[in-house]
């Protein structure tokens, strides 16, 4: 199993839309193909900055396969609709990765 996460920073005066439009565009969307499960977003608590925060969004896919065919299908239409929505307020990075152990 492999996590998909990207880390997003986000301007505060920003911050409450971009969640509610994580919640109500991005994530819908994204789960749409099936080869996307288990979404999660989380406010990261480390970032210190008083003019923006920083939120981790990840999502479990069962291989590199699937996520390639999951960001060609549907994930560049998300990048494109998150710049067209936030411009380039929103910066994002993204990291792959392998669960090694599970309880």
């Amino acid at each position: 199993m492999l996590i998909y996460n990207t880390t997003y920073h986000v301007p505060i005066e920003d911050a409450r839309n971009f969640v509610i439009w994580i919640h109500q565009a991005y994530i819908p969307q994204a789960l749409q193909s099936g080869l996307l499960s288990a979404p999660r977003l989380c406010h990261i608590l480390s970032h210190h900055d008083e003019t923006s925060e920083c939120f981790s969004l990840q999502f479990e896919t069962e291989g590199t396969d699937k996520l390639h065919e999951w960001y060609v299908h549907s994930g560049v239409d998300l990048e494109k609709e998150l710049k067209k929505t936030f411009k380039e307020k929103v910066v994002g990075f993204t990291t792959l990765m392998d669960v090694i152990e599970e309880e």
